[in-house]
């Protein structure tokens, strides 16, 4: 970290004090989305409108026949004046939209005003905040703008979306948002070495707001480092290898060992609609998965992806509920692994393919990039071996790594699996492994530990085997432990319930700059020396202490707790 609170390789930032008074403006005032964000949404419906009524007058100026000839000069004044007319409608409609449609930062809250017929008020508080997307469809690519979604901890959907913004209003809207929520002065910019806001007439109010009277400056945007790229490459070859194009050439192969036997080809018609999702699935993950980088800022980590449509995800520091690391049968030569997440709000979206793109923290990785995302996610792995405890996790069986698997005498409830399920406890997060053939690793930090259950059936009763269930937010990840010794289970149960009431317990507030951080505790970025703090301080996650030098080495060179003694290993 150089002498001005910038990260290596990072531009360096304006002093946030210079030119304040002519930038800053009123808090909580009212503002609108663009004008032309009705258009963007509702294109289709004036295509469709245009089309409508346009479609005889079009074809036949194609055909070259008279346009106006008598039969169709009777109707052409309907036809153009009623499309006309129902086009002025729903233009109108979209101005009124547009013009009731208002959205404010103030108070600790985002809210949105919406409706015309049907009003809608809308409110997100910011230190609920899960995670703030900025969303590029084509259309709003070409123009410039950008979507704005918020998930809140506590909301069925996505509490906020604004659609659309200029893309440089939604960035600095986000980095607005973002400041707040962390807790820091929403001043005349943030110094994001102790989260403070810098230059800042006034107190701040709860959230990190400032008061109504107060005027401030926009928060700058804070820098990032990336971790992670995914070549093009690997993305097409994980696709080619997934469950989908398994399945695929085994349905094809039965098809022409069927229609071989048999002597009629109808079989080979069963295959279209089955070519034509898988298509359709490979197009969808490729658009989404394309591009993708990774990277680590004070708001959290960044994800970035997209080929057509394209998305920039941050997930503030502590927001992810559980982790799994799952990896196909066909992906094991590669050694490659796929990383989904539970974020409150993400389980719940309306759109089933969107929620499965949200929640994917990495589509396709190897080894090192699994343990990179995982010091982003978890930065003190809670184990001085990470990399053996985590390689064991997702390659080891028995005891390896501290596991605790299912007990010899209930080998026949699971024949195959019962050496690789297991668990082990760190001083951070519980692991949970699973699987022979398709290996999966489910890491669940202390803290987000809401509740848990002991599940026992008659068949494991006879066996004293327990199945373990922590319950978190909706999502892909479902934590759950298979056939623990009964005796195993009980004593994990009442471990796991003081470990979370602990964790919560150290955990002070929602705005993690403002969270204390007692002595001792890791809060280096990756590569950074975590020195033993000598005081309670307020610290960004993954940034250092004040004063603290950061090596400027190649990325190559830098070390993670999850690395550290990965170089013995190899």
């Amino acid at each position: 970290m150089t002498a001005d609170g910038q990260f290596p390789g990072q531009p360096v930032l304006p002093p946030a004090a210079a030119g304040a008074e002519s930038n800053r403006m009123p808090d909580g005032e009212w503002r609108r989305v663009h004008p032309a964000s009705p258009f963007v949404r509702g294109w289709v419906a004036l295509a469709a409108i245009t089309f409508f009524f346009g479609r005889d007058l079009f074809e036949r100026s194609l055909q070259g026949q008279p346009v106006f000839e008598e039969g169709f000069a009777r109707r052409a004044p309907w036809l153009l004046g009623g499309g006309a007319l129902v086009l002025a409608v729903a233009v109108l409609g979209f101005v009124l939209t547009w013009y009731f449609t208002k959205y404010q930062v103030s108070g600790g809250y985002v809210r949105v005003n919406s409706g015309l017929l049907f009003r809608q008020h809308r409110q997100a508080r910011l230190d609920r905040v899960q995670a703030i997307d900025i969303v590029q469809p084509l259309l709003a690519r070409i123009f410039g703008l950008a979507e704005l979604k918020f998930e809140v901890a506590d909301a069925g959907e996505s509490a906020v979306r604004l659609a659309y913004l200029k893309i440089a209003d939604a960035r600095q809207l986000r980095a607005t948002i973002l400041a707040r929520a962390s807790g820091a002065s929403a001043g005349a910019g943030t110094d994001y070495l102790s989260g403070a806001g810098a230059g800042a007439p006034g107190e701040a109010g709860p959230g990190g707001a400032a008061g109504p009277e107060q005027l401030t400056q926009p928060a700058p945007e804070a820098p990032e480092i990336v971790v992670l790229a995914l070549p093009p490459s690997r993305l097409i070859g994980s696709l080619l290898l997934s469950e989908q194009s398994f399945f695929i050439v085994v349905a094809g192969a039965a098809s022409v060992v069927l229609s071989a036997v048999t002597d009629n080809r109808a079989f080979y018609f069963y295959l279209v609609p089955a070519a034509l999702g898988l298509a359709a699935s490979y197009w969808n993950f490729f658009n989404k998965g394309y591009n993708f980088t990774a990277a680590i800022s004070p708001d959290g980590i960044r994800l970035r992806y997209g080929l057509l449509d394209t998305q920039a995800q941050t997930l503030p520091p502590g927001r992810i509920q559980a982790v799994k690391i799952a990896q196909p049968p066909l992906w094991r030569p590669f050694g490659w692994y796929r990383m989904q997440v539970n974020v409150a709000g993400y389980g719940t979206s309306g759109n089933a393919a969107e929620g499965n793109t949200r929640t994917i923290l990495l589509p396709v990785g190897k080894f090192a990039d699994v343990l990179a995302m995982l010091s982003l996610v978890l930065p003190d792995p809670g184990t001085h071996q990470p990399e053996a405890v985590f390689a064991a996790g997702l390659g080891g069986r028995d005891s390896d790594g501290g596991f605790v698997t299912t007990p010899r005498r209930a080998r026949l409830l699971a024949p195959l699996a019962w050496r690789r399920n297991g668990f082990a406890a760190t001083d951070t997060a519980l692991l949970i492994r699973s699987g022979r053939w398709w290996r999966e690793l489910v890491v669940v930090p202390h803290q987000r530990t809401q509740s848990m259950a002991l599940h026992q059936g008659p068949v494991a009763r006879r066996f004293r085997v327990a199945d373990l269930v922590l319950h978190t937010t909706a999502g892909p990840v479902a934590p759950r432990l298979t056939q623990a010794g009964l005796d195993e289970a009980r004593q994990l149960f009442d471990e796991q319930a003081e470990r979370a009431r602990l964790a919560r317990k150290r955990q002070t507030t929602e705005q993690w700059l403002r969270q204390v951080v007692p002595a001792g505790a890791p809060t280096a970025l990756p590569g950074a020396p975590v020195p033993a703090v000598p005081q309670a301080e307020t610290l960004l996650p993954g940034t250092a202490l004040p004063g603290t030098p950061v090596p400027d080495a190649a990325p190559r060179e830098a070390r993670t707790p999850y690395q550290q003694e990965g170089q013995q290993h190899g």
